[in-house]
């Protein structure tokens, strides 16, 4: 009965991968319209190369087979880098895009998006992990100077051990481009254990945050003239 379950379950699970590729697949050639050449191309070269190998010495069977493998991965790889190229491109620019690739730097990494965030709409995001308090900026330049200076005071009034870096997303000079956040904070030392990030992260929880499980503001931020009914 366990072996026809997990069966079943391999073959329902199997179209639902296939429509998410063919989903990605659609989603990248709106932004990339070479996508399926480029791939295909270097799925046909690489099972040539092998191919024309296991000619030369004698073996073509073994070299075919190898290829062939070996042209899947490539062509994998490729598909990977490009779609997740394309995704940043559409990202770019998107209030809230720093906080969608926080969300997905990887394990051990605990993300808040919109701790700060100013009528304009200029948002500080923070994550904690072992390389220590990482907040991430995304708005106006001029105008995120003011809101991390305040941030990084509250840091240090709360975690004064844990070190606090900051990152501008941007393409303007000492701004770090959205395609390149997660390799940024990935590259940060490591200086913190595991039991040290979980007592910073929940000092900070019991802090609580200004914005935090509240939706980013469509409009206008309504004025203090606004009173209740009299009773």
């Amino acid at each position: 009965m366990a072996r026809k379950e997990s069966a079943d379950n391999a073959d329902t699970a199997t179209p639902g991968r296939l429509k998410q590729i063919a989903l990605t697949y659609k989603m990248t050639r709106r932004a990339d319209s070479k996508v399926g050449l480029v791939v295909a191309g270097v799925g046909i070269v690489t099972f040539g190369v092998f191919l024309a190998i296991g000619f030369l010495i004698d073996h073509p069977v073994y070299l075919g087979i190898l290829g062939f493998l070996l042209a899947f991965l490539a062509m994998a790889i490729i598909f990977g880098r490009r779609a997740e190229r394309a995704a940043f491109g559409q990202m770019e620019g998107q209030p809230g895009a720093a906080a969608a690739v926080l969300e997905n730097v990887g394990r051990g990494w605990t993300t808040t998006p919109a701790i700060a965030m100013n009528r304009s709409q200029d948002v500080v995001h923070r994550a904690i992990g072992k390389a220590g308090i990482v907040l991430v900026a995304e708005g106006n330049p001029n105008r995120l100077k003011t809101l991390l200076a305040a941030e990084k005071k509250k840091m240090a009034r709360i975690v004064v051990d844990v070190p606090v870096h900051d990152i501008m997303v941007g393409n303007g000079e000492g701004q770090v481009p959205l395609k390149k956040l997660r390799t940024t904070m990935l590259k940060l030392p490591r200086v913190l254990s595991g039991p040290q990030v979980t007592a910073a992260s929940d000092r900070l929880r019991a802090m609580g945050d200004l914005m935090s499980n509240m939706p980013l503001p469509k409009g206008p931020v309504p004025g203090r003239g606004m009173r209740g009914p009299r009773q």
